[in-house]
């Protein structure tokens, strides 16, 4: 294993944070060590690759969740723990929690308790805007940052890295500027509340705030080269603008990166993700600590399939692999008929016979994303399951699904006007809890 330095950042001693026991000091540990094999387990598993940039499967049924937990060293979210949540909130966990569709995760049980103890912590998410749209997939980590969000009453940080996006593909400052903006209207258009939730962009957020670049430097003193290269696979042909960059994905988790929220408090943070975003975060948690900060929380999700088959996720670069939200009632069911990948079987007779298979099916899939309604989920799986509900049936519940989905976000996205997305961007304090 590759040495972990130590370092003292500008007076902040290291380690210092409430103190730190046994058990902080081996989850350090363990974060270190799998953040430095991440990226070679993310490449030389035969099945599987995962890491910030790409997904890939050779398994129908997609990512083997049960391995990916052990080889990022994180913890499943099991019954007990929805049930914890479930006390603590006086809610019914959402159902993307419900059917394991965020299924992993680190510190859940630190937050909870402090909302048991009355003691504040803040959400943060992000997107890499790498198009003039979102689709449905990206609404995922949204959804559940809203709910988040609304239960505990907490402030929202959204970062959108249009600098990682003109650093990894060709795409111009101005342009990735624009798109960033393009993308924080289809954000807004949930239904975040203006007065908890700040909205930034790094390309012009960092020159109205010093503290976020200055947060960025003391991270990037505490990785070394080669930390790097084993957490995210850089090789020596990668530009240095790829290899300085995960701080600035990090320096969010840090609260004193918004003074003009947290002033000089050191609190908490808890980051939806998709899983695949969690090598940033091991790295992050690694060096909070040493910098007097407390460790990150994160809570993962399930990949969202690709139309074509869960062997990878669905992708704003390929337009027939996913449904836009810009796409017409026409498009979303064209493209669900055409490309999305059946469990059914190749003739209707031994459909009938032997049954679809739920896991491998896509349709299912934007069901059990979408449709909110147990039951009713479950009534399709079993009828799916005896061949008792044919594919074309399916597709079409998937397609009555998803398509008012899409129309209710394209009608709220026409009110957001450059003047509604302004005040998301300002920098002012957020109002909060009681």
């Amino acid at each position: 294993m590759a040495e972990v330095k130590q370092t003292v950042v500008e007076g902040v001693d290291a380690l210092t944070l409430n103190g730190k026991s046994d058990a902080d000091t081996v989850e350090t540990a363990t974060d270190a060590q799998a953040q430095e094999t991440a990226g070679d387990e993310a490449t030389t598993n035969a099945d599987d690759v995962v890491d910030p940039w790409n997904v890939a499967s050779s398994n129908d049924a997609g990512v083997d969740y049960d391995k990916l937990i052990k080889r990022f060293g994180s913890s499943k979210i099991d019954d007990e723990l929805i049930a914890r949540f479930e006390k603590i909130t006086g809610k019914p966990a959402h159902h993307f929690l419900r059917r394991g569709l965020f299924f992993s995760h680190r510190d859940l049980h630190t937050i909870l308790t402090l909302r048991e103890q009355g003691k504040p912590f803040y959400l943060y998410t992000g997107r890499g805007p790498s198009s003039g749209s979102l689709h449905i997939g990206h609404l995922v980590p949204f959804i559940m940052t809203k709910w988040l969000q609304e239960t505990f009453d907490v402030p929202l940080i959204i970062q959108l890295t249009d600098d990682e996006k003109t650093l990894w593909k060709d795409l111009k400052i101005e342009e990735a500027i624009k798109l960033a903006r393009e993308n924080a209207k289809d954000i807004v258009a949930m239904g975040f509340d203006v007065n908890k939730t700040f909205i930034f962009n790094n390309l012009e957020f960092m020159g109205k705030c010093p503290a976020m670049y200055q947060n960025i430097i003391r991270i990037q003193k505490c990785v070394t080269f080669n930390q790097v290269k084993g957490i995210f696979g850089f090789g020596d042909s990668d530009i240095i603008g790829k290899i300085g960059f995960p701080a600035a994905q990090a320096a969010p988790a840090l609260s004193s990166t918004f003074p003009f929220i947290f002033g000089n408090k050191k609190v908490h943070c808890l980051i939806p993700c998709a899983i695949d975003q969690d090598p940033y975060f091991r790295m992050t948690r690694d060096v909070a600590p040493r910098l007097g900060f407390p460790k990150c929380a994160l809570l993962h999700s399930s990949f969202f399939p690709a139309l074509q088959g869960a062997k990878t996720k669905m992708s704003a670069s390929e337009q027939n692999s996913a449904v836009f939200l810009t796409d017409t009632p026409k498009q979303v069911k064209n493209k669900i008929n055409k490309y999305a990948f059946s469990g059914g079987r190749v003739t209707v007779e031994e459909h009938r016979k032997l049954g679809g298979i739920p896991d491998i099916d896509v349709a299912y899939q934007l069901l059990k994303f979408f449709l909110e309604d147990d039951a009713k989920l479950e009534e399709v799986r079993v009828a799916y399951s005896k061949g008792e509900m044919l594919t074309g049936e399916i597709k079409k519940l998937a397609i009555e699904t998803v398509t008012p989905i899409v129309e209710q976000h394209q009608a709220a996205r026409k009110l957001i006007t450059d003047e509604v997305l302004d005040k998301y961007f300002e920098l002012r304090p957020l109002k909060y809890g009681s």
